[in-house]
């Protein structure tokens, strides 16, 4: 009796130590450092295959696992990290990588991500796309035959994503592409590039769900975020532009059956020296397609030159008619709390459809104050059905 009683303890001691063995064993995360692959980090060496090495190693080990990039730089030519993986996957980068300048190396992307379900990117690194050397090339709004810059990072497909503590500098194209992603997480992001730089959108968004934006730094020559076709439950907060064309929705309507746009909330948000800022844009002409329930709130203008502005005539081609009418119909779109300075004397420019014209549009407490020549601000509304409350500086067009 006495030898039972006393090993019963011992028992339950390895039983509670294999429990808690096995639990961290499952929740351990495992470093793939993609130096043990190869990588050199001399700023020269390509270390694409090192990187897709490590990352496909990491992606058939089963939990959570972690691809390293060390601080140091690293060049590397265009590679593509896919899934579906095994386990949640981390990429954390604490250096630069650099993108080559040879375009002939390059198909219409720099980094890819794709069929990935839970994935992290973060580190505090930096992805420097090299831009300068890319965008004399850049001849699309003078050729419709050219062939595209590449985008520096391509999220495609991705699920329960987090993007976070990471930085992208001069990009060739944009600087992140989203397509097709469901519940992605992007968090004090830096985003950067000259006010020249043709095309370097810092964010842009196409059919994809969920997507939250927040707590970022953007300026570059074009949208710090733009919204595409089939965008869906975009929440966009904490976030300064400038230089750059504003945060668009758009432009919509290039193309035959586009998926419609719902449910977009722009707040807290602060936009400096921007040629746009809340912007939403459709071709003239277009098929027809739906953009609706958007809210844009509580907003800081420093100097935009169009802080509010719908532009249902958009034509920045040869390709369109601008004297068409868009058929993409706008509707339920909310402006509140809205203040600072406008660049123009037309602070609110509501350009909508003759042939579907806005509906229910609103506008409340709105304070832009125009300082340049010319007097005070003004607005403009064409082809808008809506509201206006609260202080209306300028005097409101509804």
């Amino acid at each position: 009796m006495m030898m039972g009683s006393s090993s019963t303890p011992l028992k339950v001691f390895v039983l509670v130590f294999l429990f808690v063995w096995v639990a961290e064993g499952q929740t351990r995360t495992k470093v793939f450092n993609v130096v043990r692959f190869g990588a050199v980090a001399d700023g020269k060496t390509d270390n694409s295959k090192a990187f897709g090495n490590a990352w496909r190693e990491a992606c058939r080990w089963e939990g959570r696992n972690k691809v390293l990039i060390p601080e140091g730089t690293y060049m590397a030519s265009p590679v593509m990290f896919q899934g579906p993986c095994k386990g949640y996957m981390v990429f954390e980068t604490k250096g630069v990588v650099k993108a080559p300048t040879d375009l002939s190396m390059f198909d219409d992307s720099w980094i890819t991500f794709q069929y990935i379900n839970g994935l992290t990117i973060s580190g505090g690194g930096t992805f420097d796309g090299q831009g300068a050397s890319a965008w004399p090339y850049n001849q699309c709004t003078r050729n419709p035959n050219c062939k595209s810059l590449p985008v520096s990072i391509r999220f495609n497909f991705i699920t329960n994503g987090m993007v976070r503590h990471i930085s992208s500098i001069d990009s060739k194209l944009f600087h992140f592409n989203i397509f097709g992603c469901k519940k992605m997480k992007l968090r004090f992001i830096k985003i950067s590039a000259p006010e020249d730089s043709p095309n370097t959108d810092g964010i842009h968004l196409g059919s994809s769900r969920g997507i939250q934006i927040s707590r970022s730094v953007i300026g570059t020559g074009d949208d710090c975020i733009s919204i595409g076709p089939g965008s869906k439950n975009i929440r966009i907060s904490k976030v300064f532009c400038g230089p750059g064309h504003g945060i668009s929705v758009g432009s919509l309507g290039k193309y035959q059956n586009e998926e419609d746009v719902m449910g977009i909330i722009v707040r807290n948000c602060t936009f400096s020296g921007t040629s746009n800022g809340v912007r939403i844009k459709t071709w003239a002409p277009s098929p027809a397609s739906l953009a609706s329930n958007f809210t844009f709130k509580d907003i800081f203008m420093n100097n935009v030159y169009n802080p509010i502005f719908i532009d249902q005539q958009y034509c920045p081609s040869r390709s369109c008619n601008p004297k068409a009418a868009s058929q993409v119909q706008i509707s339920d779109v909310r402006y509140r709390n809205i203040w600072g300075t406008s660049g123009s004397k037309l602070a609110v420019n509501l350009l909508c459809s003759p042939g579907v014209p806005c509906r229910n549009v609103e506008l409340k407490d709105i304070n832009l104050v125009h300082k340049g020549y010319g007097g005070p601000a003004t607005s403009s509304c064409s082809y808008v059905n809506g509201v206006a409350y609260g202080r209306q500086i300028p005097p409101s067009c509804l």
